[in-house]
């Protein structure tokens, strides 16, 4: 049996297990992961996340992530900032820690309230005005930027009323994007300089109630559009809000940090 916690960063929720002792082959984890993560017959989750051991000196632990459809992504930030308030109760990392993701090292603060402040490397990528009339997306046009993992950032007027999922799918699997395909955030800009958003996550392949490097990029694009300033709180479809830190340098950005709830939901166990 396989001791696991089912966790919650700000409405993404995951599956988190201690692998640093390898109960969990490296092959033939999509297979294992993916009914898991399904709603209704198996645990349930948006992915899975991994302890792993540290890869060298400098880091207390590694970081692996992988979707609900057990394919293995580079970062997630609520992911993340689950995985170290995880590490930190089991003992494998301290309260302020430094940790690998296939996107680099990340670095986290557990807070006394249970929060978690990830920092995060610099986005990279950036293309602005993208025209996704080909996708089906109509007059709309998108920001690309890579937070860790790709996103398209979309400005809308009627976010409760856009259709998250079936624009998301035909932006996240436009050929402009091709192979990998991106994640795709729908936002609206608050009377106080807040952010409202939705995303559709690849690998899930639907709409989640949060993403952090979503998140982390409506925020950058809302910035270099002139609507927001750090810090930014941008407020998930699942309630929870999540801080956006960053210093921005003309189209650059530097010392960028997410935080916000990270929270223990059960413990079980799987076959």
């Amino acid at each position: 049996m396989i001791r696991f916690q089912k966790m919650s960063g700000a409405g993404n929720d995951f599956i988190v297990i201690d692998n640093r002792g390898g109960i969990i082959a490296e092959e033939g984890r999509r297979g294992l992961f993916e009914p898991w993560c399904r709603r209704r017959t198996g645990i349930g989750a948006d992915g899975v996340l991994l302890v792993e051991p540290s890869p060298g000196d400098g880091f207390d632990f590694r970081m692996r992530y992988y979707n609900a459809d057990g394919g293995e992504a580079e970062m997630c930030g609520n992911g993340a900032r689950c995985i170290a308030r995880f590490a930190f109760g089991i003992g494998a990392a301290p309260q302020k820690m430094r940790f690998m993701t296939m996107a680099g090292p990340a670095e986290a603060q557990v807070t006394d309230e249970g929060e978690v402040i990830l920092s995060v490397g610099n986005p990279k990528d950036l293309c602005r005005g993208i025209d996704l009339s080909r996708c089906g997306a109509g007059h709309l046009k998108g920001d690309f930027i890579n937070t860790g993992v790709p996103h398209v950032v979309i400005r809308v007027n009627d976010l409760k009323n856009v259709p998250v999922f079936q624009l998301g799918r035909a932006v996240r699997n436009y050929d402009a994007f091709a192979p990998a395909g991106t994640n795709v955030n729908f936002y609206k800009m608050r009377d106080d300089g807040g952010i409202d958003y939705r995303t559709y996550e690849r690998g899930v392949e639907d709409e989640t109630l949060a993403c952090g490097t979503g998140a982390i990029a409506t925020a950058l694009i809302a910035s270099l559009a002139g609507l927001a300033q750090s810090p930014t709180e941008v407020h998930t479809s699942g309630g929870p809000v999540l801080r956006i830190y960053f210093e921005k340098n003309g189209d650059g950005f530097t010392n960028i940090r997410l935080e916000g709830e990270a929270q223990f939901t059960f413990t079980g166990e799987v076959e």
